[in-house]
């Protein structure tokens, strides 16, 4: 018997060809859109990338890769800036945006680092992969497409060169704890000081021969002249044409910055406001001690500044040696516990005669002798008559209604009470009821060699 099992199977598979639709026959292949690349080249500004190539560098090599494997670079685009936080690249980030519009589909950069350090920026990436916006990612020895061996790979490229970054930031913070113990300023130097720029010296100052003796006449003019911050100001700029190493004006705030900085005597707090002190090993420009006063002045002109200059028995008495008014002055004294003291003087403003020789006397010790002479006065006498025996007379029907007590009772204990109040004015009142309690006395408050006397209106 002839075998004819394999001549059946090609007539029915010509058969098949046969009645196969014209359509599907003529059918055209399937199109593959080309992938638009954006190059991106990124070099941040910081020291620790100096052995990254330059973004003109990387477009050169990249560019050479694109012809070289026909790739169509639709745009390129450049950035100076640090990869280390997430999000916070403008020309990144409009990258990705335009992306997310179907703008571009590639990215070709020189190194997966340009791309991201932290991993926010990684994330992003990878999310765009997974929904098929990014088809690739070509670097200068790798490529990345939606493969999850890929993804993995610019996963575990990406988490290095975030983990270099971590690892670089905590050496030199080391190093930088090492430089300070050593006494050496890990900065750029104050004005008054020179960065030295020798390589066997680094992190050295050196005091500028030019600014340095000006910083240390600031200082010298705030503590022993006086001087305020808007005067030292005016002097700089005036006076000395001072400009700082940038060509610029020393700015008020600056000036109180230089002030208040401890470096200039020898010490300094790294990090700012961490409580950790050190003495450096450069050349002071003053003293620890001109330090301290001008740190005294400040503090007196800073605490005078917020509390005002108002005082409560200015103008209210009279000198009874020269007759001229008693004005007063406040001084501040720092405590060793960081506690600050207002302590309030009276005496002559010597208006009439500059050589007048009356004393000084504390506020405290004003105020007890002025309690003492409320005694003495009469009640016609007692300044505000009308608006304490209001209070008083309020207050009475106050205790006569709880209390119970009669009216003569009541009217011996009124002339008690209403002096009672009068001193409470003096010791608690506000500044403007002392003043107008005094004000209305029919006798003269006279201050003659620290002690206050009752005299005649003249």
């Amino acid at each position: 018997m002839e075998n004819t099992s394999g001549l059946g199977v090609f007539q029915r598979s010509s058969q098949a060809v046969l009645e196969r639709p014209l359509s599907a026959m003529n059918a055209k292949p399937i199109e593959v859109v080309p992938t638009n690349y954006c190059l991106y080249a990124r070099k941040s500004l910081e020291a620790d990338e100096k052995q990254a190539l330059s973004i003109d560098s990387q477009i050169k090599e990249m560019l050479r890769i694109a012809e070289r494997d026909g790739l169509h670079i639709a745009e390129i685009r450049r950035e100076s800036h640090s990869a280390k936080a997430s999000g916070q690249r403008p020309v990144y980030n409009q990258l990705i945006e335009d992306i997310r519009k179907g703008i571009f589909t590639g990215i070709l950069t020189w190194a997966p680092d340009r791309l991201s350090r932290n991993a926010g920026d990684l994330g992003v990436l990878v999310d765009l992969m997974d929904e098929g916006l990014i088809h690739e990612i070509r670097t200068y020895g790798q490529k990345f497409t939606n493969s999850p061996n890929e993804k993995f790979l610019l996963m575990i490229l990406g988490s290095q060169a975030k983990l270099e970054n971590d690892n670089r930031g905590m050496n030199i913070k080391r190093g930088m704890r090492t430089r300070v113990e050593m006494g050496l300023w890990p900065g750029i130097a104050p004005v008054g000081y020179l960065n030295e720029k020798r390589t066997d010296k680094k992190c050295h100052v050196l005091i500028d021969p030019v600014r340095g003796p000006v910083v240390k006449k600031i200082f010298e003019k705030v503590a022993y002249e006086g001087w305020s911050g808007r005067q030292i100001y005016a002097w700089l700029k005036n006076d000395l044409k001072f400009k700082t190493r940038t060509d610029k004006n020393l700015s008020l705030s600056n000036i109180y910055l230089v002030l208040r900085n401890s470096f200039f005597y020898g010490a300094f707090e790294y990090p700012r406001k961490s409580g950790n002190w050190y003495t450096g090993i450069h050349e002071p420009l003053i003293g620890k001690e001109l330090f301290e006063q001008v740190q005294e002045r400040m503090l007196n002109y800073q605490v005078g500044k917020t509390q005002g200059k108002e005082f409560a028995f200015t103008k209210l008495i009279t000198c009874g040696l020269c007759g001229s008014g008693i004005t007063a002055d406040e001084k501040f004294k720092k405590q060793k516990n960081g506690n600050v003291h207002r302590y309030v003087y009276y005496g002559c403003c010597k208006g009439k005669d500059k050589n007048c020789k009356g004393q000084y006397i504390r506020e405290e010790e004003l105020l007890s002798q002025i309690l003492g002479l409320v005694d003495e006065l009469s009640l016609n006498e007692l300044g505000m008559r009308d608006k304490v025996e209001k209070e008083v007379e309020r207050y009475h029907k106050f205790r006569m209604g709880v209390l119970g007590l009669n009216d003569t009772e009541q009217e011996k204990q009124k002339q008690i009470d209403m002096k009672n109040y009068a001193k409470y004015i003096l010791r608690e009142g506000e500044v403007a009821e002392k003043r107008e309690l005094l004000m209305s006395l029919k006798s003269k408050l006279l201050l003659e060699d620290g002690v206050l006397k009752l005299g005649l209106v003249g």
